[in-house]
């Protein structure tokens, strides 16, 4: 389901990279100090989301729906089908919608229960998605969180739409191509699509 905007003052803290980085470091050293994982499994796991399973799918969900206007109406008809035509899909992944971005509306995912994510097109969900204050106040005042949270101005004149994603419906935004691309591939087209625009907290990329 979709909410409306409120434009009520949030904020929204969030831990560093170098934090992240820190905490991620310390639970990997106890994990493998306990026998619990190995350095071998975990190397192996962040190469499968870094090259298996990831952000760099749905890029290229994305670019082809640029592309081909039949594959575009089949996604947003039932995202899906339309991914596994593409041999993309599985846990997290079994009930997916993709909603567009146009010249008068822009979409924004959250998941205000926990944090639901469609894995299969966008890897593992970034820590700040998790986070209570994200879950909360995206929904009551999405303009200015995205202004002031994430330095992404979306002009008055465009409705913001944010979607509720839960275990039974994953939501992800297909972004409105970037101006200048007449003529780009589709591994180019997908270059320019970044994690966030398929959340609907950022841009693309400019060509």
């Amino acid at each position: 389901m979709s909410t409306t905007e409120s434009p009520l003052p949030v904020t929204m803290q969030q831990r560093s990279d170098a934090e992240v980085a820190a905490r991620v470091k310390a639970l990997e050293s106890i994990m493998i100090e306990k026998g619990i994982m190995t350095t071998e499994a975990v190397d192996r796991l962040a190469e499968i989301y870094e090259n298996e399973v990831g952000p760099q799918l749905g890029a290229s969900v994305v670019a082809k729906a640029w592309s081909d206007p039949g594959f575009r109406e089949r996604l947003l008809a039932n995202a899906t089908e339309a991914c596994a035509e593409m041999g993309i899909g599985g846990l997290q992944g079994e009930d997916m919608v993709v909603v567009e971005n146009t010249d008068t509306v822009h979409n924004v995912i959250v998941c205000t229960l926990c944090s639901c994510y469609p894995w299969p097109v966008l890897g593992l969900p970034p820590n700040w998605y998790k986070y209570p204050a994200y879950r909360s106040s995206i929904v009551r005042a999405p303009r200015r969180v995205l202004r002031e949270s994430f330095r992404f101005d979306i002009p008055d004149s465009v409705e913001i739409r944010v979607w509720d994603s839960s275990s039974e419906m994953r939501y992800w935004v297909l972004p409105l191509r970037p101006e200048g691309t007449e003529g780009m591939s589709e591994s180019e087209l997908a270059a320019l699509v970044t994690r966030d625009s398929m959340i609907g907290t950022g841009p693309t990329a400019t060509p």
